[in-house]
């Protein structure tokens, strides 16, 4: 599951992918992926690109949070929920410092320079 959505967001560009182990610290998932996007349309772009990823590979999508507002999406797979942020929104709620005792996740393998 992560996998696929680091690759997907990846593939649409995404900044800043990163991921945190949190399940040692949260009850809510295994992982956490988040990434950023400048634009609206980049962010919704990203959105459905892992939704369609994570669907080809037989994954539930549990719940999609924030498509609306297109500031922040949450996609909620089980084990791994991925927040998609506008840069901007993702430097005010800072969910790496929120969840700084959680490990990150090497993610060099899956993403393409």
């Amino acid at each position: 599951m992560l996998e696929i959505a680091v690759k997907a967001a990846d593939s649409k560009r995404a900044e800043d992918i990163i991921a945190l182990e949190v399940k040692e610290i949260s009850l809510l998932a295994d992982y956490f992926m988040i990434c950023s996007a400048n634009t609206d349309r980049q962010i919704s772009a990203i959105v459905d690109e892992i939704i369609e990823q994570e669907e080809k590979a037989q994954v539930e999508v549990k719940r999609i949070e924030g498509k609306d507002g297109g500031k922040w999406i949450l996609i909620d797979l089980g084990e791994v929920i991925v927040h998609v942020f506008n840069t901007n929104e993702r430097a005010f709620y800072n969910l790496e410092k929120l969840w700084s005792d959680a490990p990150f996740v090497s993610l060099t393998e899956w993403i393409v320079d």
